[in-house]
């Protein structure tokens, strides 16, 4: 067991009430991983004012020094892929391949923000007067409060500190509670990449002492949330009356549609990638999945033993293909959910239960859910679940089918299966979601486009990608005019007609 601790001003701190909890596996509920620091107000004052005291010379840095730094922190993450890739695994559970998964994004997304250094992109354009320039370039906001969910407990962190960076902001880290010591490497590894005191400082605690407090500090200029409903629609409503910038990436409740001339054998593939990948800890998990009538009873008789036979473990080992939940409280509310599913009339098909077994009782682990029969506007089928249950209902047509999986609050990932091109290239654009797989399961963005959802799933900007993503959130563009004519010129009045 270790003690960790805050990251103020380039130097490792302990926090000023003096106080930690612990984070532990939640595979092995009585494994402590770490102790991590239970921060106040204070702390978060004393990483702000570093992070603006950076601020700055950060600036003034050339981005494609920046970059050089990013790299740097890219080589050394991919040389420690493997054990940090562990620690993912130990401290929040998913499976190691999913653990290195993790890494591999954070990977990617070091490189290509790296790169975005020699990139950050403006236009020059004829001005209508002579003697005189017009052009756009871009410039950083300040300083970022950057607060991050535990499911990607390295990815989403690095998309939000590498495009910050990038950019010319400095930032405050809040992480999850359940996932501290991830994050406390990650910012270790930026600390060995050459990054100056100050430009990124890691505070950690609870949500409601730390992260709101963050959120509407003074000092900050713009805010990045990746978290809960609740949560992000109240920093919206607060940070819009401070008339700064917020990104707010939160729920989905995403659905994948199977037509009659589906391949049923890639189709079941993908939803049980979507529904128990990650133990369906994602926010573009698949929780619905919408079937064609004419195939419906034969993809459930598939699907339903597929179920049965994934194994329950530990994320460490090589044989568990689904891991624990991350603590008690997120498999009670699966629990109480699949209570629900019943009590609204759904069939239970498989699951349904905490599993007991030997050493899972020692850990949160579920059983992989599927429920049959359920309706479009049963709770099961409009709430976040954020755990491995499966609510498959019947449709009759494509029209019928969209319908269905647009008939939600939410909107970041859909799918559909089908053979024909001419349903694909409809479902294209008749998904009401920020992001449409063809032919491929709810999950699985790459972080060279924009993540980002419609409706309640997100609002502001898209996390990753470049000019058309993040980095459009990260930076704001300044418009220049140079007049080198030596005399006053009037734009849209010294323009003579033809």
């Amino acid at each position: 067991m270790t003690k960790i601790n805050n990251f103020i001003d380039g130097q490792w701190v302990s926090p000023g009430s003096g106080e930690y909890a612990e984070s532990c596996n939640p595979a092995l509920a009585s494994d402590v991983i770490t102790n991590y620091p239970l921060s106040g107000k204070e702390d978060v004052d004393r990483a702000v004012a570093a992070a603006a005291r950076a601020y700055p010379a950060w600036r003034g840095m050339p981005a494609p020094r920046r970059g050089e730094i990013l790299f740097r922190a890219g080589e050394l993450l991919l040389r420690h892929k493997q054990e940090l890739g562990k620690i993912v695994t130990r401290e929040m559970g998913k499976v190691l391949a999913e653990g290195l998964g993790d890494i591999q994004e954070a990977i990617d997304m070091a490189f290509y923000m790296a790169g975005e250094g020699r990139r950050m992109v403006g236009e020059t354009v004829p001005s209508e007067l002579g003697d005189k320039d017009a052009k756009s370039i871009r410039v950083p906001h300040g300083v970022f409060a950057l607060i991050t969910p535990w499911n990607f407990p390295v990815a989403i962190p690095a998309w939000k500190i590498f495009t910050a960076l990038i950019c010319g902001n400095t930032a405050v880290f809040k992480p999850s509670s359940d996932s501290p010591f991830c994050a406390t490497r990650l910012v270790e590894i930026l600390e060995e990449a050459g990054l100056p005191p100050g430009v990124l400082n890691l505070v950690m605690g609870s949500g409601e002492d730390v992260g709101e407090y963050l959120a509407l500090h003074p000092q900050v200029a713009g805010v990045s949330f990746t978290g809960s409903c609740s949560v992000g629609e109240n920093l919206e409503r607060r940070v819009a009356e401070l008339h700064r910038p917020i990104a707010v990436e939160m729920g989905g409740k995403n659905a994948i549609l199977i037509m009659d001339d589906a391949n049923l054998e890639l189709a079941l593939h993908g939803v049980l990638w979507g529904g128990f990948g990650t133990t369906g800890q994602r926010c573009t998990a698949a929780s619905r999945i919408i079937v064609h009538n004419k195939v419906y009873d034969k993809f459930l008789g598939m699907l339903v033993p597929a179920a049965k036979g994934l194994r329950l473990g530990d994320g460490l080992k090589k044989e568990t293909d689904v891991g624990p939940l991350v603590n008690e409280r997120g498999m009670k509310k699966v629990l109480e959910y699949i209570q629900i599913g019943q009590e609204e009339g759904a069939m239970l098909n498989c699951g349904g239960r905490r599993a007991v077994d030997g050493a899972l009782a020692k850990g949160y682990f579920v059983e992989p859910t599927i429920f049959s029969g359920v309706l479009p506007e049963m709770r099961i089928a409009q709430e976040e679940i954020f755990g491995p249950v499966i609510a498959l209902m019947r449709c009759t047509s494509y029209e019928e089918g969209i319908s269905i999986v647009n008939r939600t609050r939410f909107g970041l990932s859909g799918a559909i299966y089908t053979g024909c091109a001419d349903l694909a290239a409809r479902a294209e654009t008749d998904i009401e979601t920020g992001l449409v797989y063809i032919n491929a399961s709810t999950i699985g963005a790459e972080i060279q486009l924009p993540f980002g959802g419609f409706k309640h799933s997100g609002s502001g900007h898209p996390e990753a990608g470049g000019r058309m993503g993040a980095l459009d959130f990260f930076s704001r563009i300044k418009v220049i005019y140079r007049d080198f004519s030596g005399r006053l010129q009037k734009a849209q009045i010294d323009v003579s007609p033809e």
